[in-house]
């Protein structure tokens, strides 16, 4: 009696039958760039600009994207290579051995992210109910606490922490769908962002000031301590707001035609983003800002 030939292995090693590869490159890129602008730009620009000392600080921007384009190759290589789901999880497994050190090493990095990440997750709701305090001024302000230890504590007042959790809510209700619903949401998500951005550079170009957008101060490029120490804090920044460009290889067993679409998500993904956060500052500094001192 033949018997029948065994079950072609998946391209990983592992059984991921139950995932559809449903997502491509469109999708793949956008779920990354939504993942690495959310409310970042729009709170840490100052910060930026702050610790560069003038418009010198699309420096930080540059050479973080160039930091973080270092280490995309890294992540674009891994997720050829383990074209499966699990990201960091997966390739410190079977990089150091699963049945070895790669548990240990896999089981360390979910202790951490069972902190990191909550807390990650939570600095954008934060974010984004902080915002929704300029449309809605009487959402603001801040409460004080008293709490063991600590004593007097002032925290975010109640509106602004209950938007922060609706968000959180809102997040994980859409996400709780199929692969190929998520990455329609990812498009759509894009779209609004865009058109954020977009309105947002609209405002700096109708109130451009070349002399805010061009205004180098004395030694602004003058290689001192200053410069370095300056260019530290924003690269800091900056790799903060590029975060994300790897979160493809989290769902790598979801993507389509991974050994191709993984590294050019994660690549492109960079350069669009850094673009945008290029022009971004431009416009930013020289025009939103000068419209606030104007009004």
């Amino acid at each position: 009696m033949p018997t029948l030939p065994p079950e072609p292995a998946s391209t990983d090693g592992h059984d991921e039958h139950q995932l559809i590869r449903g997502v491509g490159l469109w999708g793949a890129t956008t779920l990354n760039m939504i993942d690495m602008i959310g409310v970042g730009p729009f709170i840490t620009i100052p910060l930026i600009i702050a610790a560069m000392g003038g418009p010198q600080a699309m420096l930080g921007w540059i050479l973080g994207a160039l930091l973080v384009v270092c280490d995309g190759l890294v992540w674009a290589e891994l997720g050829a290579a383990l074209p499966g789901s699990g990201g960091s999880y997966r390739y410190l497994r079977e990089i150091y051995n699963p049945n070895k050190l790669g548990r240990l090493m896999s089981f360390l990095f979910i202790w951490q992210l069972t902190f990191s990440a909550p807390l990650s997750i939570a600095s954008g709701s934060i974010g984004l109910a902080q915002y929704a305090t300029y449309m809605f001024p009487a959402l603001g302000g801040m409460t004080k606490v008293a709490l063991p230890v600590l004593g007097q504590v002032e925290i975010n007042a109640i509106p602004v922490s209950a938007i922060a959790i609706a968000a959180l809510g809102v997040a994980v209700f859409l996400l709780y769908r199929r692969i190929t619903l998520i990455e329609r949401f990812s498009k759509f998500l894009w779209v609004g962002v865009m058109l954020t951005i977009l309105w947002v550079i609209f405002a700096g170009v109708t109130h451009f000031d070349p002399k805010l957008a061009f205004d180098f101060p004395a030694g602004a490029f003058t290689l001192r301590p200053e410069f370095f120490t300056g260019l530290g804090a924003a690269l800091l920044v900056s790799v903060y707001d590029y975060w994300g460009y790897y979160n493809v290889c989290f769902f790598g067993g979801e993507v389509k035609d991974p050994g191709r679409n993984i590294p050019r998500a994660v690549l492109l993904s960079i350069l669009f983003v850094a673009i945008i956060y290029l022009v971004f500052q431009r416009y930013f500094i020289a025009g939103v800002t000068t419209a606030g001192v104007k009004g």
